[in-house]
């Protein structure tokens, strides 16, 4: 069955680097878009970074410039890093797959995500 599971998640000082990583399982890795969220309470859950097979990589503007997403396709794995970090970068990371089939999407998928949190 298809599993999602983040690391990598604690309280960390203002300015510090935080490394996020998510390991995949039960669906084509190399065949799917990965993609980072984050949910701060009480706002809406919001996109910060993805990454799609043809190896484009996308960054929501409140994030870009410090957060770097990356794939390890021989383990299955997408990482987050996240530089300077920020108190306003507080919140639940999730990751999340979406696997296509050529033109086709066969599934969304997500993590149980993984707390953040910046002093």
């Amino acid at each position: 069955h298809v599993q999602l599971v983040e690391s990598g998640g604690g309280s960390v000082q203002a300015g510090e680097t935080l490394r996020l990583s998510c390991s995949a399982s039960g669906f084509r890795f190399d065949s799917s878009d990965m993609a980072w969220y984050r949910q701060a309470p009480g706002n809406e859950c919001e996109l910060v970074a993805s990454t799609g097979g043809d190896g484009g990589v996308w960054y929501a503007d409140s994030v870009k410039g410090r957060f770097d997403i990356s794939l390890d396709n021989a383990k299955n794995i997408v990482n987050l890093q996240v530089n300077s970090v920020k108190p306003e970068d507080t919140a639940v990371y999730y990751c999340a797959a979406t696997w296509r089939c050529g033109i086709w999407k066969v599934g969304d998928y997500w993590g149980q995500g993984t707390q953040v949190t910046v002093s």
